[in-house]
């Protein structure tokens, strides 16, 4: 890795998983003494939560597992696909979005589900993090945050 590596956590309101992912990647990149290399950021596809934090059981969560989270929640913009080297996706329905806003096929090719990443993944179940805004799952969510954050440095280190 020679130059800062650029991600953006994405999910639909920028208030439970992204934020999570983010925190949670962050805080590996720090363990890892790596925190000067990355820019690391989330943001949702829609807009109302815009300026709000990460919905209280998220935070609760994080900081009970040690990454937390002081995110501010913001929309993606057009701008990001240019800012960022990876925009990494919670769900089918938000990379749809994000292939809707991206400009052309390299902004497209940026995106990625945060679930290809996690090794030993269940296909089967599906590629997508649960949302817990509507689950309650924000203990799995973590979970599945740290493995596939996991996957996610080893691949950008082997790059």
């Amino acid at each position: 890795m020679s130059d800062k590596t650029r991600v953006l956590f994405v999910c639909l309101g920028n208030i439970c998983r992204s934020p999570t992912a983010e925190a949670v990647f962050a805080k590996l990149v720090r363990d890892e003494g790596l925190s000067h290399r990355f820019e690391i950021d989330s943001a949702g596809t829609g807009d109302w939560h815009a300026g709000e934090p990460a919905h209280p059981p998220t935070r609760a969560t994080a900081a009970r597992r040690g990454a937390p989270i002081t995110h501010l929640a913001r929309q993606v913009v057009p701008e990001d696909f240019d800012r960022f080297d990876h925009l990494i996706v919670m769900d089918a329905s938000n990379a749809t979005n994000l292939r809707r806003l991206a400009k052309n096929e390299a902004h497209r090719a940026k995106i990625t589900l945060f679930r290809d990443y996690e090794e030993g993944a269940d296909r089967q179940a599906g590629r997508e993090v649960p949302d817990p805004y509507y689950t309650g799952q924000f203990e799995e969510v973590f979970d599945i945050c740290e493995r596939a954050a996991k996957g996610l440095l080893a691949q950008i280190r082997t790059k």
